[in-house]
């Protein structure tokens, strides 16, 4: 149980809710910080005052599912804030590995040369890329075999061709959500603590994303691609998971019939 972390995420979530958005009036009492109060989150999660106030001092025991149920409904969590939630709690449903897995698994790399109109990549834990296919090769920039593969350091540090995209500050917050989780996971990991000190000293922008927190959960997304060659590229970004080595399948389309599709169509055709 990460009780630090579990004190902060509580502590950080209720600050970001307002009575109104829980249906509580907002008083007459001026407040002294923003949010609900701790008496507020314990009526909504229905438990005492004292018991939620020693999980935010991280003095609390372990708080059982149905407690932390209780409060993923109170803090309004979204889904990936949920787990999230149950993560730090020590509730994961099984334990990590040692370190995060570095390699990808022969069925994997076949499934990416199987999608001819579809760039293709896999990232583990760290955000290293570990796959992709020829499609995503060109797509992407031509360099993703050369110089460092990992996906954080090309975003925060510059470290190898990443092309403008509308998804750029977004995709900032998704690598730190991802790094944060892996952190907890992989403890223990020399290259992880590696990567994480890289980034927290040569980026500012990673560091002021960092203390926020972020919590993310893979899915569908859109962006904007400015290509060299190929000009605006609307894409859309759906990931798969490969859970039991905690990676990420990222697949990379664009609209049937679309002028980006038309484009990426005659990209493929130099495979």
């Amino acid at each position: 149980m990460a009780r630090q972390e579990l004190a902060r995420f509580l502590r950080e979530r209720r600050a970001g809710l307002r009575p109104r958005t829980v249906g509580l009036a907002p008083g007459t009492v001026p407040r002294r910080t923003p949010g609900l109060r701790r008496e507020e989150v314990a009526e909504l999660a229905h438990m005492s005052v004292d018991y939620y106030t020693r999980l935010e001092q991280a003095r609390g025991p372990r708080p059982s599912p149905r407690v932390l149920d209780a409060l993923a409904g109170a803090l309004r969590l979204a889904p990936a804030e949920r787990s999230h939630l149950f993560r730090l709690a020590g509730s994961a449903a099984a334990p990590p590995a040692p370190t995060a897995v570095r390699r990808v698994r022969p069925h994997v790399a076949g499934m990416l040369e199987r999608l001819p109109d579809t760039a293709a990549i896999v990232t583990d834990a760290s955000y290293g890329l570990v796959a992709w296919n020829p499609l995503a090769q060109l797509l992407f920039g031509g360099d993703l075999g050369r110089g460092t593969t990992n996906l954080a350091r090309r975003r925060f540090l510059g470290q190898g061709r990443m092309y403008p995209s509308s998804s750029a500050g977004e995709f900032g917050h998704i690598v730190v959500a991802r790094l944060r989780r892996a952190a907890e996971r992989y403890p223990h990991d020399v290259q992880l603590t590696s990567l994480l000190g890289e980034l927290h000293a040569g980026s500012t922008e990673f560091r002021r994303i960092w203390a926020t927190h972020p919590v993310h959960a893979p899915g569908h997304r859109t962006k904007v691609l400015d290509h060299p060659e190929l000009g605006r590229l609307r894409l859309n970004c759906d990931v798969l998971l490969v859970p039991e080595d905690d990676q990420e399948v990222v697949l990379v389309t664009a609209d049937p019939g679309s002028v980006s599709a038309c484009r990426i169509a005659e990209l493929a055709a130099r495979v």
